[in-house]
């Protein structure tokens, strides 16, 4: 049978060569003629180039009748290998000048040719081309210049050429019979073997039990050129639809055949408390919650969060389930219970004492504990366990929040080793040399590479991520393509900028007029009806820089005393980990330095700072970022700050500005905003100078801007970009798993 195919191959091969051998017969001459053809045509210009540029030389010399000099500029322009030389003739057909190199065979009577084109001689020593070009001044024809250009050198290259063209057609001749044995042998032995042999780096030629080690770096370079395709498909992915959640919900039951969802965070997105009037059902103030709870709207999956309200319990069934939104349900929340111990030693202690201080890099010392540690690793366990108790397959899709659950996805990957686990960190990510800190660096790495996907805000947090495996984690890392890989397993690490849910026509028209806002706003703080309104919304939180905005505030008033009475500052700052220390001593800070700048600046009448340290529900932001004339977002370290996107969007009449610090994720973004150093109090306070003072015609033009951009790259677009590469991931590796079982 070996016999009878190379024969078969052989039947092939014969007409093959024979037509190339025809090939190079009829194409070698065609092409050696085109060749002479171009490079006479581009002697010819050069001839023209150097008689237009002497001609004016050529005059001067003729009128002052200095034929000598005239010889010697001859002499000094034919020193290149390709001009031979150069000649004079008048008129009437006499020599006046000629160079020493001057082949005997040119003459003057070539004048008399009627061409106006170069003509070709042919010389016993070989080929020479004969350029004439008239001399003329004020219209007068003065003389004829010929210049005379080398011809032999174009025929050798020429033969070089041939020369080269015949091996690249026989080294394509052998290429493509290389080409056909090969698929002839994979013809015999089967095309799935094959594709699973070349995987695998083993034989094309010999038995394929038998690995061929030569082959293995032919089969890295397939996997690295198929990576370099899904990049690109990557790249090429823009928004050429809106992104709502009528296509997210097309992806899922297309690209993900609707293969279930769900969702591990430490907030859960709606909160049952008891209160004098009975339980009370609220949002709390998260930039997570803002941006993963549409998506689960979406996709109607599960979310497993930690019960925190006081009648949390009451509200779930057996199973700890409870469905949401209230009164109109879209998705299940899946409640998970902790102690008060292991809550302190998980959340408040290493989670927000540990990891937030050492990723946001803001000035306050983490502190790491051994118990923290316990109880963390614990709680990370426990929310494992009902990832696995939720999954209806063996191949869910699991999105990780946050960096409370930094050991879930091993966790997960180890008992559910087929699930798409996307990991989302939504805060910074230090360099190497700040997260080597942390005593358990190795093993918090290590966990977050059990994810199939790991996303972050932007792309430097990323490439501090790679960069903090590659010095502490036994690692494969391919920076180009942001793949590392692990005990056995790859992580896709990506930016995905995370946004907020724009929204729909329908829910804008019951927003309250901007007008209507600011003075419901104005009249409910005791401010005049043209008063203007700098706005800041936070958690009270050392990150968010309201000490820096205080700060800026007090300079804008000191710098600018025009502004006193005229502008007062509304902070929004709703109280978070106040069990906490450092959260406890930095809320007295900003009290106090609240009461000074009121004590400096304010009087009968005027206020220059309203804090408002509540809990504030999303209505009641809604106006607060219609009525301000300013929001301010100054961020010492931030992973994107959803605020400046809230206020974007609810600015539909194209009016307000945005002062945003360089130090937020969403600066990349929002170019269009005032972009500020919280840290220099100088600039902050001339970007506030500058934002109130700023005529309605130039805000309109930003905020056209910042909506179009907000608009655009929503949510469901963030979600829409993880979900499409979890398709083609899963697609990959499904086709990977029957290649192997075939």
């Amino acid at each position: 049978m070996r016999i009878k195919t190379l024969r078969l191959q052989l039947r092939f091969l014969a007409p093959l060569a024979l037509v190339f051998a025809a090939v190079a017969y009829v194409s070698l001459p065609l092409i050696d003629n085109l060749m002479l053809r171009w490079a006479a045509r581009d002697l010819a210009l050069r001839g023209t180039l150097v008689a237009n540029a002497m001609s004016d030389s050529v005059a001067r010399s003729l009128s002052e009748g200095d034929l000598a000099g005239l010889t010697a500029l001859f002499e000094r322009t034919a020193t290149d290998e390709r001009l031979l030389g150069m000649a004079l003739c008048g008129t009437d057909g006499a020599l006046l000048s000629q160079t020493a190199r001057l082949p005997e065979s040119v003459d003057c009577a070539l004048v008399q040719t009627p061409a106006e084109t170069p003509g070709l001689l042919s010389l016993h020593s070989g080929a020479v081309q004969v350029g004439r070009h008239p001399i003329v001044v004020e219209g007068v024809p003065l003389a004829d210049l010929l210049v005379v250009h080398d011809m032999s050198i174009l025929q050798r290259r020429s033969a070089d050429t041939q020369g080269y063209l015949l091996l690249l057609l026989v080294g394509l001749g052998a290429l493509m019979s290389l080409i056909t044995m090969v698929v002839a042998q994979l013809s015999w032995r089967g095309w799935v073997a094959g594709a699973r042999a070349i995987l695998r780096g083993e034989g094309l030629i010999r038995p394929f039990d038998r690995p061929v080690p030569e082959l293995a770096p032919l089969a890295e370079e397939l996997r690295e050129r198929l990576r370099e395709l899904e990049d690109g498909y990557r790249r090429l992915q823009v928004a050429d639809a809106p992104w709502d959640p009528a296509r997210l919900r097309a992806l899922l039951n297309t690209q993900l055949r609707g293969d279930q969802v769900i969702v591990v965070a430490n907030r859960e997105p709606y909160i049952h408390e008891r209160t004098d009037a009975g339980v009370r059902v609220r949002r709390p103030a998260s930039g997570l919650v803002t941006a993963v709870e549409p998506v689960m709207r979406a996709c109607s999956g599960t979310w497993i969060a930690h019960g925190s309200g006081s009648a949390d319990r009451d509200a779930v069934d057996a199973h700890d389930r409870v469905s949401v939104p209230p009164g109109q349900p879209e998705y299940t929340l899946r409640r998970v219970w902790l102690t008060p111990e292991e809550e302190q030693g998980y959340y408040y202690g290493f989670a927000n004492e540990g990891l937030w201080p050492l990723c946001h890099v803001a000035h306050v010392r983490p502190v790491f504990r051994e118990s923290d540690w316990r109880a963390y690793c614990e709680v990370n366990a426990r929310f494992a366990d009902a990832v696995v108790a939720e999954a209806k397959s063996d191949d869910p899709i699991v999105l990780v929040q946050d960096y409370h659950f930094a050991l879930l996805p091993a966790m997960v990957r180890e008992r559910l080793p087929r699930a798409t686990i996307i990991t989302f960190w939504h805060i910074p990510w230090p360099n190497p040399e700040s997260f080597g800190i942390c005593p358990w660096r190795e093993a918090l790495v290590e966990g977050l590479l059990g994810s199939t996907i790991l996303g972050f805000h932007t792309p430097t947090h990323g490439r501090n991520f790679i960069e903090t495996v590659d010095r502490f984690v036994e690692a494969r890392i391919e920076h180009e393509h942001g793949i590392v890989r692990h005990a056995g397993h790859d992580t896709l690490v990506a930016n995905y900028p995370i946004s907020i849910r724009w929204p729909a026509q329908q829910e804008t028209a019951g927003w309250t007029p901007v007008a209507e806002a600011r003075a419901n706003v104005r009249q409910a703080h005791g401010l005049s009806a043209q008063h203007r309104i700098l706005l800041g919304v936070d958690r009270f939180d050392y990150t968010k820089g309201i000490l820096e905005r205080l700060h800026a505030f007090e300079r804008l008033l000191a710098k600018y005393p025009e502004w006193v009475g005229e502008v007062s500052l509304l902070q929004v700052a709703a109280p978070t980990r106040s069990e906490l220390d450092e959260y406890q001593d930095f809320q007295h800070r900003i009290h106090r330095v609240t009461a000074r700048i009121n004590a400096r600046h304010g009087r009968p009448g005027y206020v220059p700072v309203i804090l408002l340290a509540q809990h504030h529900e999303p209505h009641q932001l809604l106006d607060l970022y219609r009525a301000a004339d300013v929001c301010l977002v100054t961020s010492l370290h931030d992973g994107m700050n959803l605020v400046c996107k809230e206020f974007v969007a609810a600015r539909d009449d194209e009016q307000g500005v945005l002062v945003l610090s360089r130090f937020a994720g969403a600066a990349r973004e929002l170019a269009e905003a005032l972009i500020v150093n919280p840290y220099h109090v100088e600039e902050c306070a001339d970007a506030l100078h500058q934002a109130l003072g700023m005529s309605p015609d130039a805000q309109r033009e930003r905020m056209a801007s910042l909506r179009m951009v907000v608009r655009e790259h929503n949510v469901y677009r963030w979600a829409g970009r993880m979900l499409s590469d979890t398709a083609r991931l899963r697609l990959r590796s499904r086709i990977e798993a029957r290649l192997k079982e075939s």
